[in-house]
């Protein structure tokens, strides 16, 4: 089954919790994230760092550093913009794991699929302290 080959890694996609207040420090932490999916599954690069130029003044959207691709079985539900990726076995990589990656869009959906394919940008900036 291509499944097994290709889905090597445990991923979660997940929505981060709303901010909530630490009485003790004053300050707001990260709440508790809402899992959405917690299966098998795999990130792939799709090439290096992008590069969006745009005209001074002019907004433009989604300006990826790193673009990524998820991979997960049809049966996984479908991430929305903005929920998060994380790894958390990695088979062949440990490179993968304490990395986050942001959902670019809504999964994409094809009559033909095999694997669901979800376009990511890593959030994740540093190796030191994630």
């Amino acid at each position: 089954m291509i499944e097994s080959r290709i889905l090597v890694d445990t991923v979660e996609i997940f929505r981060p919790g709303p901010p909530v207040l630490d009485e003790a420090s004053g300050e707001y932490v990260p709440g508790q994230d809402t899992i959405v999916y917690h299966g098998r599954g795999a990130v792939f690069s799709n090439g290096g760092p992008g590069l969006t130029l745009s005209l001074q003044g002019q907004a433009y959207a989604d300006d990826t550093r790193n673009r990524y691709r998820l991979l997960t079985p049809l049966s996984a539900p479908l991430a929305s913009r903005e929920d998060h990726v994380r790894v958390i076995v990695a088979t062949q990589d440990p490179g993968l794991l304490r990395r986050t990656w942001r959902v670019m869009d809504i999964s994409d959906a094809n009559s033909l699929a095999v694997l669901r394919t979800t376009w990511l940008d890593e959030i994740t900036q540093s190796t030191s302290g994630v």
